[in-house]
């Protein structure tokens, strides 16, 4: 009889393992409550510390920036504030890892005087620059920005800029005299454009098609701790120009409101979508617009 022979004929015979326990239905849905509550956890940390989307609601950052855009914004960028929190909770005392953003950036913020809503405007003027507005051309510590014509911004009407222009009382391109059909039919909207450039090289697209009382400014110099923020849309943008009992900024904004910067456009829908017709999901998006950079 060989070694193997004895062990198996001395084991003892097999016996079925016990069958676990079955999982009660109350500690099914703790798990699944645990599971939520750290996925939650999860995405409210990712999204205050690292990426958060953001909206396009208004005409203010045309043409770069077109209503129903949305954006993924860097949280890291320019520090962290009770403003990188949901709701602005006072979590974080003052500013952790402060940076001050360079002139040309896209910036996310909460608004003065209330800190409640996040816009979005480019930054023109950092601390200690004196930033002035003659004719429209923006005078950068007494130098003026060079400005170069470009071919005319046409933008279709979408069902999305015609709700916003009712929520505002304006029409639709701003005036009468901007609108036209265009060739296929639809309406569009057709305003002078300019590429703007700062004095590090760095350039962008602007619209200025009004001669408005913010197209000439006194001087004024961005105190420390601020930056001076303007849309690129010179005329349909409540910005640093424009006083706080106007419904502008009412100067620069300090950099403790910053909350991130525009990283990369992720979506865009013109607002044609209906939630009963799954075709127009897809011929709603502006396909050309996802992926564009800052």
């Amino acid at each position: 009889m060989t070694d193997a022979s004895m062990t198996a004929e001395n084991s003892p015979p097999n016996t079925p393992s016990p069958t676990p326990a079955p999982v009660s239905a109350k500690e099914e849905a703790v798990d699944t409550l645990r599971f939520l509550g750290l996925l939650a956890i999860a995405v409210l940390i990712f999204r205050s510390f690292f990426l958060s989307p953001f909206n396009i609601p208004s005409e203010s950052m045309q043409p770069r920036l077109l209503i129903g855009d949305y954006l993924l914004v860097n949280k890291m960028a320019y520090g962290y504030t009770k403003h990188s929190l949901p709701f602005s909770v006072p979590l974080i005392p003052g500013r952790l890892f402060g940076r001050t953003p360079e002139r040309g950036d896209v910036v996310v913020f909460k608004a003065p005087p209330l800190a409640k809503d996040d816009w979005i405007k480019r930054v023109i003027g950092v601390p200690g620059d004196t930033i002035q507005l003659r004719d429209g051309i923006v005078w950068l510590n007494g130098e003026p920005l060079k400005r170069e014509p470009m071919a005319d911004f046409v933008i279709p009407v979408t069902p999305n800029m015609v709700e916003a222009s009712r929520a505002q009382g304006t029409l639709v391109c701003y005036s009468a005299e901007f609108e036209e059909i265009g060739a296929d039919g639809q309406r569009q909207c057709r305003y002078k454009q300019f590429r703007e450039t700062l004095p590090d090289g760095r350039s962008y697209a602007i619209l200025d098609i009004a001669d408005l009382p913010v197209d000439n400014t006194p001087p004024y110099t961005v105190p420390d701790g601020s930056v001076f923020l303007m849309g690129d849309n010179r005329d349909r943008s409540a910005d640093s120009r424009v006083p706080l009992y106007e419904g502008g900024l009412g100067g620069a904004v300090p950099e403790e409101n910053l909350v991130g910067h525009a990283l990369v456009s992720m979506f865009s829908t013109d607002g044609s979508a209906s939630w009963f017709n799954p075709i127009s999901w897809l011929t709603a998006a502006r396909w050309k617009r996802i992926g564009e950079s800052f």
